[in-house]
């Protein structure tokens, strides 16, 4: 019987006392986190040390790093905005300031991006996982408590909501008697309540509560503009994508982008696009409205998708389900637009375990029946001319996030009749003022191996690399690299003996500039931000004058540059620089920093 419970700390001693003091606490990923009674436990432990608080989970949310004076700048003052009050984990915060006791540990299968690169404990306690392998990693660990944000429901129980992915698949086995643990829950009433069987729980199997009325702001994942690179990369997608087909996208740029090339599809607005593009062409296609519909299942349910879902694109059910989703977590607009929708509508949104989304184990024959002609597309950091992909790991070894489930999907792209799958990445990234190729020879550390290369995805068009000869897989991808790097990775293909030595890059192929892709989608004017954002218009306007002085941080040349042109700049940016606090500047370096911001909005001209 749930024993409901209104302060945190005496949640928190009732686990001490019931565990006797030797926690094993698995908790979901992303939103689904009860962080009231998380840091309510963390403290508790923190303060005795005879207690040991071991935590397992994944994703971790936090803020960006603020740090950096133009960062500070610029996300201080609209944080709240932002990303919501989400309150920050207290376990977070004592692994980044190095206060983090020793009887208590964290670790993760799964990082959020960039966050923990530098952070040495939370380095070595990850655990590298494909997500359908994470449940089998918490069941050998035998976990002896299990937290949850959970929604109530109007009859008295519970909805997993957010995070149905492994949490329902750790229930199921509870209900069976093959797992025994605590099932401790915070309620939330911003959460979105999403019903089902795996995704409902009854009032009394939860074994500790927290009522907390409304409960804490939900973190809010900012948009992020999407620029040309972005809308080519989507527009190259939606030539992949079959009516009638299967769909799984990501959260970020590329997927708003995805999305919103298959709505211009749908529109009958994409053929004018494509039909000017100046990249060689590739074998791919598909073009027209969406007369049958699509079939989403994914293991994040995205705005991308519920875009698609509200279009009237994604509609092709499965067992009386448009979408089947393991876990959500984006922005705030995404999370009111989901709560507010018809309850019949709602109903055709099914959140499932990541056993059921990401594998075709158990039901085999059904799923295979439903994914017919799948497109499972995701994103890389880099790709080897032979076709391997760099998804998770840096070349020094640090884990930047985490394999998640893509290694997942494209095994189901191989098992799938008709399917594929679909990697993006563009073409090149900007660091310290200099510019390199994100398709690379070799790197020491790769996420996928070749065996499984597929569709590969940049700006300048896609690579069909299944079934094909080395050499032919080699002169696939050279035609999607920027041209500023073709001949150094045509040369590095010869010496290797992967491709013949008289192979000449034709001419068709020597287009790929950002010029070229300028040309190209500049006139069709593309929006920044497709589905809206939370940044007001200075903001926008600040946006990529920010990331480029991020790209040429560390380059003294390169920032010299900007210092130069901001000096000579004679249009007005009051209000920009005003926004940053640089309107005013009285020191030297706060004058060098406005007439850095200065050359790079100057620079978007």
């Amino acid at each position: 019987m749930t024993r409901t419970v209104a302060r945190p700390d005496a949640i928190a001693a009732e686990i001490i006392e019931r565990t006797g003091g030797e926690i094993r606490l698995a908790l979901p990923l992303g939103l689904g986190k009860p962080v009231t009674l998380v840091n309510a436990l963390t403290r508790m432990a923190a303060a005795s040390p005879d207690i040991s608080l071991s935590i397992v989970t994944a994703l971790t949310l936090e803020r960006p790093d603020m740090s950096g004076d133009m960062a500070r700048r610029f996300l201080e003052p609209a944080a709240d905005r932002l990303f919501g009050t989400y309150p920050a984990l207290d376990y977070a915060r004592m692994l980044r300031d190095g206060t983090l006791p020793a009887n208590i540990e964290v670790a993760e299968f799964f990082m959020q991006a960039g966050r923990w690169l530098k952070v040495p404990l939370m380095q070595r306690h990850y655990m590298p996982a494909n997500y359908t392998h994470a449940f089998e990693r918490l069941r050998d660990w035998n976990p002896n408590v299990v937290m949850q944000l959970l929604a109530p429901l109007p009859d008295g129980g519970f909805s997993l909501s957010c995070n149905t992915d492994i949490s329902s698949d750790l229930i199921r086995e509870r209900r069976a008697g093959e797992m025994e643990f605590l099932l401790v829950g915070e309620t939330n009433a911003r959460l979105p309540a999403m019903d089902g069987p795996e995704a409902r729980i009854a009032a009394g199997e939860v074994d500790l509560l927290h009522d907390d009325g409304p409960g804490f702001d939900l973190f809010s994942v900012p948009k992020r503009p999407v620029g040309l690179t972005e809308h080519a990369i989507g527009l190259h997608v939606a030539r992949t994508i079959r009516d009638g087909g299967t769909l799984q996208i990501g959260i970020g740029a590329i997927g708003d982008a995805v999305a919103h090339a298959l709505m211009l599809r749908h529109a009958g607005k994409a053929a004018e696009v494509h039909a000017v593009t100046p990249f060689a062409t590739d074998g791919f296609s598909e073009s027209g409205a969406f007369d049958t519909g699509l079939y989403a299942v994914t293991e994040m349910l995205v705005d991308g998708i519920l875009r698609l879902f509200e279009a009237g694109i994604v509609r092709r059910e499965v067992d009386g389900a448009a979408i089947h989703a393991g876990f959500f977590v984006d922005c705030r607009d995404f999370y009111h637009r989901l709560a507010a929708l018809p309850e019949a509508d709602r109903r055709r949104i099914r959140m499932m375990p990541v056993s059921f989304t990401n594998q075709l184990y158990g039901d085999e024959p059904a799923k295979r029946a439903a994914r017919r002609d799948a497109r499972f597309v995701n994103a890389a950091m880099k790709a080897t001319l032979l076709g391997g992909l760099v998804s998770d790991v840096t070349s020094g070894g640090q884990e930047v996030s985490g394999i998640g489930g893509q290694f997942n999907f494209i095994e189901q792209a191989f098992a799938l009749r008709g399917a594929r799958s679909v990697i993006t990445l563009p073409a090149t990234r900007t660091r310290a003022g200099k510019t390199g190729s994100n398709i690379v020879w070799s790197h020491p550390h790769e996420s996928v191996p070749r065996q499984y290369r597929d569709v590969v995805v940049t700006e300048y068009g896609i690579a069909d690399l299944r079934g094909r000869r080395d050499e032919d897989a080699v002169a696939a991808m050279l035609r999607i690299t920027d041209s500023r790097f073709q001949g150094d990775l045509l040369e590095q293909a010869k010496s290797a003996g992967k491709i013949s030595r008289d192979f000449r890059i034709p001419d068709a192929w020597q287009r790929n500039t950002p010029e070229t892709l300028r040309d190209w989608l500049g006139p069709f004017d593309l929006p920044d931000f497709p589905f809206g954002t939370d940044f007001d218009d200075v903001e926008r306007q600040l946006l990529p004058a920010l990331d480029h002085l991020s790209e040429v941080e560390g380059s003294r040349t390169a920032l010299a540059g900007l210092v130069l042109r901001g000096l000579r700049d004679g249009a007005s940016r009051d209000a920009a620089l005003a926004r940053m606090g640089l309107d005013a500047p009285d020191t030297m370096r706060d004058r060098l920093s406005a007439w850095a911001l200065r050359g790079a909005l100057a620079r978007q001209r």
